[in-house]
Parts: structure tokens; sequence; C-alpha cells
């Protein structure tokens, strides 16, 4: 079968709303050496992307036009250098832009055969948050069995993920989430106590139960002081967003008593090899999790790639409870 010399691809000509979705006919770029050429089954909507959309998350140098950061589907090419992948393989892959469309050229590295046990519009909502959480929780947080994982958003697609993978791990896990129907999930899904943060005080609780080891946070403002109040001795703190506000005032000084560790990253501009690395340790450690039953991505809904905007107005809603998809 030919190749496919243009794809369509999701753009933001100028920032704004989910209005601003275009969804346009670009020639397809070369591929390099070192990448794959993936026809989409599927591809992932993140926060992340919303705020690209509103001008505030540009992308890398160098990084595909349009929105995206994540596919799932069969590879038609490959590059010269690529050993590993040849047509017909079904992947998912982490990308650093274009994941909306219906052909995604993604680094070879970053390139994860689809597990066993879920489908391939499924595995599209594994990337991006799966990626995130092995770099935060386990590799940041040294995340380790019979320790106490805090995770806050618990109904969103990290959430999700980080629920599922640190119960798979042997950690204890609570959530914070904002409905009741958001905590059933969580504790369905594995959490030991999900706490309602409009009617339960999470310090409280998790004093209660010992403090945390490791807390996920992507609200940030507000969060980071209890956070710092409900870790354990010696526990991590990982930020990954700030969806409250970046900046705060804090005491600092039970930091310091209780000797915590607070750090932050972001995954995107992270270098290829570094990548690399992320998607070897997962593919030892989290795709036997998946294909054993311990852990699946947890889908909300799938959305046309014309209606990419719709997808955006209801991650914007925030009522959403595990990944939005999109489909060519």
């Amino acid at each position: 079968m030919p190749l496919p010399t243009t794809h369509r691809i999701a753009i933001t000509p100028e920032p704004g709303g989910p209005e601003a979705i275009q969804i346009v006919e670009r020639p397809l770029p070369a591929l390099a050496d070192n990448e794959v050429l993936i026809r989409t089954a599927a591809c992932g909507v993140n926060k992340p992307d919303t705020f690209e959309r509103m001008g505030f998350y540009p992308p890398p140098p160098g990084a595909p036009e349009g929105l995206g950061l994540e596919a799932a589907g069969t590879i038609v090419a490959v590059g010269a250098s690529v050993d590993r992948f040849k047509a017909g393989d079904a992947v998912c892959a982490l990308v650093t832009g274009g994941g909306y469309s219906d052909y995604v050229i993604a680094k070879a590295g970053s390139t994860l055969p689809a597990p066993t046990g879920i489908d391939l519009t499924a595995a599209a909502g594994l990337p991006e948050t799966v990626f995130t959480v092995w770099a935060n929780v386990f590799q940041a947080g040294q995340l380790k069995a019979g320790d106490t994982l805090l995770v806050h958003g618990g109904a969103g697609g990290i959430g999700t993920t980080a629920i599922q993978m640190g119960k798979a791990a042997g950690a204890r896990v609570f959530a914070t989430a904002g409905s009741p129907e958001k905590c059933a999930l969580c504790e369905r899904l594995g959490a030991t106590r999900a706490i309602n943060y409009r009617e339960e005080d999470f310090v409280a609780i998790l004093n209660e139960a010992g403090g945390a080891n490791v807390i996920l946070d992507m609200v940030g403002g507000p969060y980071l002081q209890k956070n710092i109040d409900c870790a354990a001795f010696r526990g991590r703190i990982i930020q990954i967003a700030f969806l409250q506000g970046s900046r705060i005032e804090a005491d600092l000084m039970r930091l310091m008593l209780k000797q915590l560790t607070l750090t932050g990253s972001t995954l995107r501009a992270r270098p290829d090899a570094e990548k690399t690395e992320l998607a070897n340790a997962i593919e030892n450690t989290v795709w036997p999790w998946i294909e054993s039953g311990r852990f699946k991505p947890e889908i909300h809904a799938t959305f046309p790639l014309e209606k990419a905007g719709e997808a955006h107005r209801l991650m914007d809603a925030g009522d959403h409870a595990g990944k939005i998809l999109l489909t060519p």
C-alpha cells in the first residue's frame, strides 16, 4: 500500500478556547532515521493540550506541528536506523506534538509495543500518563511496596493511572476527588480511601493514617502547605502542574523538620535518550501489570478527530473521569 503524502492535524492558529482548534491537512514530513510512522487508531487528550491551545504551553523546538502528545495505531513505515519495529506492528507512542492526527510520526525510542489485553484505541490513553507517573512517582518519588501514596485529582487521566500503578506496586493509595461518584471510581481502581476534598480534610485523614510517603500533586496553590502538613517523615512531594497557581506563601519549617523532598518536573522537553530509558523501564515493569490485568486505562469518552474542540470543552469543564480520546 503506498504511503500517504499528507495527514490531518489539529492546530490552533491563535490562542483561545476550544473553538480555536482547527483540523487542517498538511504534507506529511519526511521520516527521520530514528522515527516511525503510525497509522492512528486513537490519540489521547491531555491537560497540557488545553494549556497549549490557550498559548500557555509552547512546544519545544523541533516538535511536530499540531496538538497531541500520545497516540496508538499500526506502524506503516520505519526510519533507516530503526530495527526494533516493522510495518504492521501495533504500537503506542509518546510524542512532543502532532498526536491529534490520522498519521503520527514518533521517535522509535518513545514508541512501545501495544500491551496485550487492551485494544489499540484504549492503548492511546497510556503513554502520556504512564510516562508521567513512572518518571515522577516511581523515579523521583521512589515509591516502593508498603509506602503510602497520596494522589490528588484521582479521577483524572493522571490520577486513575497513578492509583492503579501505585496499587500494582504494592503501595497503599489515598486519592482526592471532587464528588462521591469520582471517589467511588478511585476506590474501584484500587485506592484504599478516596477523599472528597469538597467535604473532607485530607490532611487530617492522611495524618491519622500515618502520613504520605509520596504525594503526587497537580493542584499547587494552597495544596503545597497541606501536602507538607500531611507528608510522612522523609516524604517526597512531587509537583507536576499548578491548577490553582504556582505562586504561594508557605511555612517551610515543617518541610525542614520532617526532612521532606519537594521536587517537580515536566515530561515533554526531556531529551530523547531519557524518554527511551523511561520507555524501557515502563515496558519491563508496567506492561506486565497491564497484561496480568492489574492495570488498564480508564476511558471516559471518545470523540472523532473533527470534534477535538468538544473533547477540549469536556476537559476544560473537569466533569470527566479517566481519559478522553480522539479517533481519526
